[in-house]
């Protein structure tokens, strides 16, 4: 009989000792954690009008074009920093390919407040485009000489709208510089930060930003050249990523995607 108590006792043992780490499972799983759950949001025209009716780009001072095609600027839509995500959550967005779950951190990388946040955002987006009208005229040279442009992008935050900001400009002053469209006609998303020299920098989120676009329509993405990498994975069909480090190779590669052929010597991710 000895030896069957033993085994008992074991069994008992063991029993009990499962008995905190299953309830520390079940804490696990109801305590909110440190991430945010994001999705593709809108992508709008830069060279068209937002939804409160503005037109998104607006030039005084200095002769402006029609325009055709688009230059849809991309975001993605996060859950709050005040939002609580339990493990489940997590789990059903982190198996979803329209979903991705981030860090607070890298999502709000200042404040835990939605006020706090939405302010810096606020900020962020009117430098992009103090930068963006910069970086456009600087590109314009003497033919921008006298613009005077105001950027209207009503419920957007953040840096990440600059660079297609920048494109918008140069589109609607001067084209390909050849009396056609920059965009060739076709529909071009993108995104990326800009700096005042031109400058096209890295974003984060840009898988789910290609997506959305794919949705609305776009064929062609401009990926800052340090997110190619990123930028490819779960790819939709029918997209076409060219890789920019400045201003001046966006406008180079969209003057080549206007031309007979489609652009064959445009880069690639």
């Amino acid at each position: 009989m000895l030896p069957l108590l033993s085994r008992l006792s074991r069994n008992g043992r063991i029993a009990v000792c499962a008995l905190p780490v299953v309830a520390l499972l079940g804490t696990a799983a109801l305590a909110p954690l440190p991430f945010a759950v994001a999705q593709p949001g809108s992508a709008t025209d830069v060279l068209g009008k937002d939804k409160e009716g503005r037109p998104v780009i607006s030039i005084t001072g200095v002769a402006t074009r029609p325009t055709s095609g688009q230059l849809r600027m991309t975001t993605i839509v996060a859950t709050g920093p005040s939002v609580d995500h339990r493990v489940g959550e997590l789990a059903d967005a982190w198996f979803r390919d329209d979903r991705a779950v981030m860090p607070h951190d890298v999502v709000y990388p200042t404040g835990d407040d939605d006020k706090e946040v939405s302010e810096y955002n606020k900020a962020e987006m009117l430098k992009s485009q103090n930068a963006a009208v910069t970086a456009a005229l600087g590109y314009l040279g003497p033919q921008g000489k006298g613009a005077k442009v105001d950027l209207n992008l009503a419920d957007v935050g953040g840096p990440s709208a600059g660079f297609l900001f920048t494109l918008g400009i140069i589109d609607k002053i001067d084209g390909d510089g050849a009396g056609g469209d920059l965009t060739g006609g076709l529909d071009i998303a993108g995104t990326g930060t800009i700096d005042a020299d031109g400058k096209v920098g890295p974003v984060g989120g840009v898988p789910l930003k290609i997506k959305g676009a794919r949705a609305d329509g776009a064929t062609v993405f401009l990926v800052p050249k340090a997110e190619c990498d990123q930028a490819k994975t779960g790819l939709p069909q029918g997209m076409r990523l060219v890789p920019v480090s400045t201003v001046t190779d966006a406008v180079s590669s969209l003057k080549e995607l206007g031309k007979k052929g489609g652009g064959e010597k445009v880069p690639s991710c």
